[in-house]
């Protein structure tokens, strides 16, 4: 492969690299292609001329920008990210849900659904019959308490 050819190929490679950015975002793929381009005009200034050279040098280009430049670009464009310290628990109380195996106050073999999901579920008195619906009042460990929607005060 002569010269030019290898050239060309580091120079549309690095502009494939950073257009491919815009695509799929995460600032590794723009300094590869900026390290592309970087090699390209160093061998086309004759500072670089074996291919072997060439890709060590993009190598090393490339990991040394994502190491260094990566973390500022991220601090100052970095995508939108949301953080909210959630209580579930919270969340979840007063929630009216299906009973869909009879709860009742002697064991924990009586299931709710809730949020589309199957959850062991007990009452502190009395029986819920399924197909009932109840309300949320808290967890314990992994089974919800539940009462009757008939006898909470709405």
């Amino acid at each position: 492969m002569d010269g030019e050819t290898l050239t060309t190929i580091f120079l549309v490679g690095g502009i494939v690299f950073m257009i491919l950015e815009t695509f799929i975002p995460g600032g590794v793929s723009f300094f590869l292609g900026v390290s592309g381009l970087l090699v390209a005009g160093l061998r086309w200034m004759g500072i670089v001329a074996s291919p072997l050279t060439s890709v060590i040098t993009w190598l090393f280009t490339s990991v040394g920008l994502i190491l260094a430049m990566r973390p500022l670009l991220m601090k100052y464009w970095g995508g939108e990210s949301n953080y909210k310290l959630a209580n579930e628990d919270i969340e979840a109380m007063d929630q009216v849900v299906d009973v869909i195996e009879p709860v009742n106050a002697k064991d924990q073999s009586g299931r709710v659904r809730f949020q589309g999901i199957s959850w062991q579920a007990k009452t502190l008195e009395g029986e819920i019959p399924a197909g009932a619906k109840a309300k949320i009042r808290y967890r314990d460990n992994v089974t919800w308490i539940v009462e009757p929607v008939n006898d909470i005060e709405q």
